[in-house]
């Protein structure tokens, strides 16, 4: 990872949680060869384990160089009628994000 390439280290995203692409609105520039261009997905890794959790990790890299700008990681998982969303990555930044899978979500108060 290389923060001297980033405009902020691991920006809160709030609900944003991406599985592929890059935030290249942090994306100052490539700090060993000046390219600003666009990045490249490399060593990306899917995982499934025994709970059903699925982890993505790849890495950020500048096409021009191979030089590593960040590496990142994003989970899913389905939990009690809730899908899980969370993304952890110093150029997309930290992201969460709870959804129900049931047709009215229970979290929602109901007004009569």
């Amino acid at each position: 990872m290389c923060i001297n390439c980033l405009k902020t280290n691991t920006p809160d995203r709030g609900s944003t949680c991406l599985e592929k692409g890059a935030y290249l609105m942090n994306f100052a520039g490539c700090h060993a060869c000046k390219n600003v261009g666009f990045l490249k997905e490399e060593s990306k890794v899917s995982e499934e384990d025994d709970d059903g959790e699925e982890t993505v990790t790849y890495n950020h890299v500048c096409k021009e160089c191979d030089h590593i700008v960040a590496s990142h990681e994003y989970t899913f998982s389905v939990d009690d009628g809730f899908q899980e969303y969370s993304m952890n990555c110093t150029l997309c930044g930290y992201g969460s994000a709870t959804v129900s899978i049931l047709p009215d979500d229970p979290r929602e108060k109901q007004l009569f």
